[in-house]
C-alpha cells in the first residue's frame, strides 16, 4: 500500500510551494512551474478567504492540501500542465470557495473544461448509495451501471484520472475517520472507482485503490493476508526488481528486443484469488508476477526456454495460451517458477500484437475479466467508449501529450446508451433516446401506467424530454392507472423504447370493451373533422379495415389495434375512390410521366396544384388542361372541378400520383387559438424543428374575445406528415384547433 507523503511545510503550518515545486520537478518535468504556482497561489487564498469550514472533508485535509495530493499523483501519470493546474483548483471550484468562470479567465476553457468534467462525475457520485453489505461483490449490478454512466460523460481522458486522483486522496484521507465514514468512502470506491481504474488501464491506482477499500470493508482478511506475506510491499518491489534485471540481462544476450513490466501481487487481488480458488495462501503462485513482451511468436518460446533454464517451473502452472487461445481469443504463454531466495514467480509470455488483443480487443483483461460477455456485447458503445480511453493513456505513455492526441483521436464512439438516476441514487440504463416515460416502465410497469408528470434533476419537465446521461429523474404518479393515449403518438415523442410501447398498448387492450368503443368513436371522429372529412359511412369504413361492424371500428381503434392514421387513408379512399381507368392508367404502355404525376394521352405537360383545394399524395385526383398553364390538378370532390365536369368534359383528363413521390405540396390549415405574445414565434419553432417550410401566413386577432385564427399554407409530402404536423401544432399552448382547408 502507497504510504502517503506529506507536505514540506513552514513552521507556521503553512506549505512551502517552492520546496514542494522542487520536489515534484525532481520526479517530472513541468512545462511552467511559475503558472502552476500561480494556481496554488488561487487556491490558497480562496480557501484562507471563505469563512465556513465546509471545505474541510475527510479527516482534517482541506481542498488546498488535497489539490497538492492529486498533483502529485498525475504527475506520475505524466499528464499535462492545464490537467495538473484543474487538480491544483479542482476541489476549491468543487467546495464553492472559487467561481469556474474565475479559472476561465485566469487560466482559459481548457482548464475550466476539465473541471467542468470532473464536477459532473462527483455529482454522479453524490447520488451513490452505498449498500451495507460486508461481501464484496454483492452490488455489482448498480456498481456496473454507475461505472458505465462515468465513462459514458467523459470526452476527454484527463477527467477520468484527475476523478481518480481526487478519489485516491479521499481514501487516503479516511484512515483517522470513524469507522462509518471509512466504510462508506471504501464501498464506493470498490463498486465504482477501482474497477474504471481498472477497464482504463492505471494499475497503481487501481491496485492502491482496492488495497485500501478492502482494509476498511473486510478489515480481518486485510490484516490475516497481509501478516502471510511477511513482508512489506517496499521489500517486494525491491525483489521485483532485482528479478526483473536478471531476466533482462539473459535476454539481451538471445540478441532480443522484449519489454519487461513487473509487478507484486496486491493484497486484495490474493484474496480474491484464494476465494475464487478456493486455495490456500501458499498455493497462490503469483504474488510476484512479470510481464514480457517480444516482437515474434518464435522469441516467445526461446524467452520461455531462458526462464525456466534460469529457474526451476513449478509442474501444471504452465498454459500455452498461443498453440490453444482462449475461446475470446486470448493468446499469452503463462508459467511459474521457484524464482531467487525460494520465492515463487508468475511470468507471462507474449508479442505486442497480443498484448494489444488483450488490451484493447474483444478479449480484453477489462473485459473478460471484468464483465459478462453477453451483456458486454449490449452494449458495445461502452466497450468503444472505454477502448478509445485506454488507447489515448497507451498512445501518451509512448508519446506524451494527451492534450494533442485527444484532438487527433476525437470521439467517435457509437452511444447506445444512457444511464439516469432514481431519487434514490440507482442507477437506470436506457436507449439513448429515452423520455421520462420510457424510464417510468423500465422502473415499473405500475409506476408508467400511473405517471403523470415527472421531474428531472428536481424540475418539473415535459413527459417528451430527452433524457441525457446523469440526469435524476423522479415520476409523480396518480393513485390510478391510466396511460395517456397521446403516448402512443410517435409523432409526439413521449414513447421510444418498445418496452413501454408494448405496455402502453397492453394496457388499453385490457380495458373494458365499452371503453375502448367510446374512446375510439371520439378519437376518429376528431380526427377525421381535422381532415376535413365530414361525410363517412362508419360500417363502409369497418368493412374496408376487415372488421363485421362500426363498434369493432372503435374498439380496435380505442384498443390500439388499429392506428388512426391507417383509418383515415381508408376513409380517404371510401369518399374519393380510384376509378378503374387510373388503376389501368398504371399498367397502361401509353401513360407518360410528369414530375409525381402520371397523365394519359397529353404527352409531357406542365402539371401545377389548384389552389382551391391543395391535393396532396394518397387523395383522389383528376386533371383540368388549361390554356396556357398546362394541367391542373385538383381533388377528384373539389366544387369547382365538378362545375368544369359539366361545362368542359373534354378538358378533364384520368390522372394519379407516381411511385416515387419526393416533391412537397402545399396544403392550407386553419388554426384556431387562444392569443398570446409568442404564439406565432412557437407555431414556426415547431414547424422549423421538423424541417417543414412555410409557404403563406394569415392572422385575423379578435382582440376582444382575445383569440387568433390563422391561415397557414405548408409544404408536405404526404398525407401522414400532414397528420404529424398537426398533431404537433395541437400540443402548442394556447392552441385549440388545427384544420385541413380547401380553399383560401
Amino acid at each position: 500500500m502507497k504510504v502517503r507523503e506529506d507536505q514540506p511545510v513552514f513552521r507556521d503550518g503553512t506549505v512551502d510551494l517552492e520546496a514542494w515545486l522542487e520536489r515534484l520537478e525532481s520526479k517530472t518535468p513541468i512545462v511552467d512551474p511559475e503558472e502552476l504556482i500561480r494556481a496554488c497561489r488561487i487556491a490558497r487564498t480562496a480557501e484562507q478567504e471563505t469563512d465556513h469550514r465546509a471545505n474541510q472533508w475527510g479527516e482534517g485535509d482541506s481542498s488546498f492540501l488535497t489539490g497538492l495530493e492529486m498533483v502529485e499523483i498525475l504527475s506520475d501519470l505524466g499528464l499535462d500542465q492545464d490537467a495538473l493546474i484543474a487538480a491544483v483548483l479542482y476541489r476549491a471550484v468543487r467546495e464553492e470557495e472559487l467561481e469556474l468562470d474565475t479559472v476561465k479567465d485566469q487560466f482559459g476553457p481548457k482548464v475550466a473544461n476539465l473541471i467542468r468534467g470532473v464536477l459532473q462525475m462527483a455529482a454522479i457520485h453524490t447520488k451513490y448509495r452505498s449498500t451495507k453489505a460486508s461481501v464484496f461483490g454483492q452490488n455489482e449490478t448498480q456498481g456496473e451501471a454507475i461505472r458505465k454512466m462515468l465513462v459514458s460523460m467523459i470526452d476527454d481522458v484527463r477527467v477520468a484520472l484527475i476523478k481518480l486522483a481526487e478519489r485516491t486522496c479521499a481514501i487516503r484521507a479516511v484512515k483517522s475517520s470513524p469507522a462509518a465514514r471509512r466504510y462508506k468512502v471504501a464501498r464506493e470506491v470498490f463498486d465504482i472507482y477501482a474497477p474504471l481504474a481498472h477497464r482504463l488501464g492505471v494499475g497503481h491506482l487501481k491496485w492502491e485503490l482496492e488495497d485500501l477499500a478492502f482494509r476498511y470493508i473486510e478489515p480481518q482478511d486485510y490484516k490475516k493476508i497481509a501478516k502471510l506475506l511477511d513482508e512489506k510491499r517496499l521489500d517486494r518491489q525491491e525483489y521485483i526488481e532485482k528479478v526483473e534485471q536478471l531476466i533482462s540481462n539473459e535476454i539481451q544476450q538471445a540478441d532480443i528486443s522484449a519489454q519487461i513490466q513487473g509487478r507484486a501481487k496486491h493484497i486484495y487481488s490474493i484474496w480474491r484469488k484464494m476465494k475464487r480458488k478456493n486455495i490456500s495462501f501458499s498455493q497462490v503462485y503469483d504474488i510476484r508476477a512479470f510481464r514480457i513482451l517480444v516482437p515474434e511468436v518464435r522469441d516467445c518460446y526461446t524467452v520461455l526456454g531462458i526462464v525456466h533454464s534460469l529457474w526451476r517451473h513449478i509442474p501444471r502452472e504452465f498454459d500455452d495460451y498461443i498453440a490453444s487461445p482462449k475461446p475470446n481469443g486470448y493468446r499469452s504463454l503463462h508459467t511459474a517458477v521457484i524464482g531467487p531466495e525460494g520465492k515463487v514467480v508468475e511470468i507471462q509470455i507474449r508479442t505486442h500484437d497480443m498484448h494489444d488483443d488483450a488490451e484493447l480487443g474483444v478479449c480484453a483483461h477489462w473485459l473478460y475479466k471484468g464483465t459478462d460477455a453477453k451483456k458486454a456485447a449490449q452494449s458495445r458503445g461502452y466497450e468503444e467508449k472505454v477502448a478509445w480511453l485506454r488507447q489515448v493513456l497507451e498512445w501518451h505513455d509512448e508519446l506524451g501529450g494527451i492534450d494533442e492526441m485527444v484532438d487527433e483521436l476525437g470521439t467517435d464512439v457509437t452511444v447506445d446508451r444512457i444511464y439516469v438516476l432514481t431519487p434514490e441514487g440507482h442507477v437506470v440504463d436506457l436507449s439513448s433516446d429515452a423520455t421520462p416515460i420510457d424510464f417510468a416502465y423500465k422502473v415499473h410497469t405500475d409506476v408508467g401506467h400511473r405517471c403523470r408528470g415527472a421531474k428531472v434533476n428536481g424540475r418539473i419537465a415535459p413527459l417528451n424530454t430527452r433524457l441525457v446521461v446523469g440526469d435524476q429523474v423522479e415520476i409523480l404518479t396518480g393513485s390510478e392507472a391510466s396511460p395517456s393515449r397521446d403516448w402512443l403518438n410517435s409523432d409526439l415523442g413521449f414513447v421510444r423504447s418498445a418496452r413501454a410501447r408494448a405496455k402502453i398498448k397492453h394496457w388499453f387492450k385490457s380495458q373494458d370493451r365499452e371503453v375502448n368503443i367510446k374512446d375510439g368513436k371520439e378519437m376518429l371522429t376528431k380526427e377525421l373533422r381535422r381532415f376535413n372529412i365530414n361525410k363517412i359511412n362508419m360500417v363502409q369504413l369497418a368493412e374496408a379495415l376487415n372488421l363485421h361492424a362500426e363498434d369493432d371500428l372503435y374498439a380496435a381503434i380505442g384498443a390500439n389495434d388499429i392506428r388512426l392514421m391507417h383509418a383515415v387513408h381508408h376513409a380517404e379512399e371510401i369518399i374519393n375512390p380510384p376509378k378503374p381507368k387510373e388503376i389501368q392508367l398504371r399498367e397502361s404502355k401509353e401513360q407518360n410521366h410528369s414530375g409525381d404525376l402520371m397523365i394519359r394521352g397529353v404527352g409531357n405537360m406542365m402539371t401545377t396544384i389548384a389552389n382551391c383545394c391543395k391535393p396532396v399524395p394518397g387523395d383522389a385526383v383528376a386533371g383540368y388542361i388549361t390554356l396556357g398553364r398546362g394541367v391542373s390538378i385538383h381533388k377528384d370532390d373539389c366544387v369547382n372541378l365538378l362545375q368544369l365536369r359539366n361545362k368542359e368534359q373534354e378538358r378533364i383528363i384520368d390522372v394519379s400520383w407516381g411511385n416515387d413521390v419526393s416533391t412537397t405540396y402545399p396544403v392550407e390549415l386553419h388554426i384556431a387559438a387562444y392569443d398570446r405574445t409568442g404564439l406565432l414565434a412557437d407555431i414556426m419553432t415547431v414547424l422549423a424543428n421538423i424541417g417543414i417550410n412555410v409557404v403563406g401566413m394569415q392572422t385575423i386577432t379578435d382582440k376582444s374575445h382575445n383569440s387568433c385564427d390563422m391561415r397557414v399554407t405548408v409544404e408536405v409530402e404526404s398525407i401522414d406528415s400532414l397528420g404529424r404536423i398537426m398533431s404537433l401544432l395541437t400540443k402548442v399552448p394556447n392552441i385549440a384547433d388545427v384544420r385541413r382547408v380547401y380553399s383560401s
